[in-house]
């Protein structure tokens, strides 16, 4: 008898426009994976083009929606974290782990905090320290190269690097305390992009790479994460979910670059459903 899978996402909401939240829940859905919320945040918006939107801290129901939780029982097969906006808010997070982790729930973070080397508006360098304690936490982190720098301690080299720096950062970031360490963006051509692993418990590594755009979209790293913790939550391994999440990425972003105005407000994500139920083998 098929026994549906059970995933928590722990993180912000835009009531419209396509990232976290609005984009984990339907994406995982999709996957055949019943998907639960703890919305960190409510957001009228993304933050990515739109102005004057509207922002709603949730921080303060995170604890009483474990509790009842707790209360009730419940389990998770999958605890997934994207974008966390305080340090509260990641001290919350390793309380939660702490609560439904263990006994064979996967613990996945995206540590969504930076990209082309720099953090987002209001994070620090300690913001970037006290994520890398959560992800150490974790079993599964996907972070970007910027965020992998950021969370090491190290600097940021661009897009001047090659496999061999790639497979030590993500052993480093293994050193963190998580077992699997992904580092997405990863190019060791002009013409191809994707994603790179490191395994720390059976010593090995895993990469895949589909073809590169000329361009980039709003949104792909949540696309990405929630298409991989899907994959892994359908039986997938590490290779496998590396490419079901690439590939669909790639779908999307391909979707999207139909409407040249859709660049900032995030990728296409729903003409390509079709092909990632398909790709699970269904």
């Amino acid at each position: 008898m098929y026994e549906m899978k059970r995933v928590v996402s722990i993180q912000d909401i835009s009531c419209l426009g396509k990232c976290s939240l609005t984009v984990a829940l339907p994406i995982i859905s999709a996957m055949g994976v019943e998907t639960c919320v703890v919305p960190t945040a409510v957001l009228s918006t993304h933050t990515g083009g739109f102005k004057g939107f509207t922002f709603h801290d949730l921080t303060q129901e995170i604890d009483p929606i474990s509790a009842h939780w707790v209360k009730e029982g419940i389990t998770f097969d999958a605890i997934y974290t994207g974008y966390l906006g305080s340090f509260e808010q990641i001290n919350l997070v390793g309380k939660f782990f702490d609560q439904f982790g263990g006994d064979g729930t996967l613990v996945y973070v995206d540590p969504a905090m930076a990209d082309n080397g720099v953090l987002y508006p209001g994070f620090t360098p300690e913001f970037a320290k006290e994520m890398g304690k959560l992800c150490g936490k974790a079993d599964v982190i996907v972070p970007n190269l910027t965020e992998a720098s950021f969370m090491l301690g190290i600097d940021y080299v661009g897009d001047n690097y090659d496999e061999a720096y790639i497979k030590k950062v993500l052993k480093d970031l293994t050193g963190l305390g998580c077992r699997t360490a992904v580092l997405t963006g990863v190019s060791f051509s002009p013409d191809q992009i994707g994603a790179m692993a490191y395994d720390s418990e059976t010593d090995t590594y895993a990469s895949y790479f589909n073809e590169k755009l000329p361009t980039s979209f709003h949104g792909t790293g949540d696309v990405f994460a929630s298409a991989c913790v899907g994959a892994l939550m359908n039986g997938k391994d590490l290779t496998g979910a590396l490419k079901i999440a690439v590939d669909y990425t790639l779908a999307c972003m391909k979707e999207t670059a139909k409407d040249p105005e859709a660049r900032w407000y995030g990728v296409s994500f729903e003409a390509a459903i079709p092909m990632l139920v398909h790709s699970l083998g269904r």
